[in-house]
């Protein structure tokens, strides 16, 4: 993790150049750091941009985030630029670690989303962006044990959200649809493609209620692909969202991965926590 943590260091040394956004949208709206570093959620990608940033601002965001299964744990340190409320970049670095194997797969996620049109609050319709994740694996040994095709990928992405202000009974209410294109194993961990392999468009969805302005209670489903023969199945989670303020959020979630590797049963906790500058 000694890169990580540099490379961190060196996004809050760049975050005290930049005039950070802390006023210019509703708090809690840009969501949280998702598990591949864009902002959303903590499995999917939303349409709305990381950060706090207005059309008039830049804002820079970071996280790290642990997933800790029944055989597995998963733990992730990245950080995202928000220009303009236009373009967001992100970078993330992941680290799977497989005690079985006494290993850690390790892969670095560079990101990029584009708003297209809307605001999840005031326009009409959903805010719609589109996004990419470009993955790479630091070494793709076991990726190609179990017969992957590559060692890289690149996923594409179109996600729709809406915060309905006071839907439900009074309480605001959010939703996301995104749909991904891609060949990943078990988020690129386990390689591209394989036996089985085509690109294929993924279903992924999120919705929460807010409790009040600053928790959010919720749900995600991501759709995922079979290329290796493993049995890998969708993934699922319960999550709670604090964001007591602008600068900083926390969410804690119960997954449920379904089988990893051919090893079934895959369910824990995940916790991470996002600062905004």
């Amino acid at each position: 993790m000694a890169y990580i943590k540099c490379f961190m260091a060196g996004v809050l040394l760049t975050a005290s150049f930049i005039t950070a956004a802390s006023s210019g949208k509703l708090l809690a709206t840009p969501g949280v750091s998702q598990v591949e570093g864009a902002g959303g959620g903590g499995l999917v990608p939303w349409a709305q941009l990381a950060g706090y940033a207005s059309e008039d601002e830049v804002s820079v965001s970071g996280f790290c985030s642990r997933a800790d299964v029944t055989d597995y744990t998963l733990d992730v340190c990245g950080a995202q630029l928000n220009l303009f409320n236009r373009v967001e970049l992100s970078y993330a670095q992941q680290e799977f670690d497989v005690p079985a194997l006494s290993t850690q797969i390790e892969q670095s996620i560079t990101g990029a989303k584009v708003r297209l049109y809307g605001d999840i609050v005031y326009s009409s319709w959903p805010q719609v962006s589109l996004g990419m994740q470009h993955k790479s694996l630091d070494d793709g040994t076991v990726a190609k044990l179990v017969g992957a095709e590559s060692t890289s990928g690149t996923d594409f992405y179109l996600a729709a959200s809406k915060l309905h202000l006071g839907a439900i009974a009074g309480y605001n209410w959010f939703w996301n649809v995104t749909t991904r294109y891609c060949k990943a194993n078990q988020l690129g961990l386990l390689g591209y493609g394989g036996n089985n392999a085509s690109n294929k468009l993924l279903f992924e969805a999120s919705t929460a209620i807010f409790l009040s302005r600053e928790v959010a209670l919720g749900v995600e489903y991501r759709q995922k692909t079979n290329n290796l023969g493993l049995g890998e199945q969708d993934w699922k989670d319960v999550f709670v969202a604090w964001m007591p303020n602008k600068h900083i959020s926390v969410t804690a979630a119960y997954l449920d991965l379904g089988s990893i590797a051919g090893t079934s049963d895959q369910t824990g906790w995940y916790l991470s926590v996002t600062g905004y500058w």
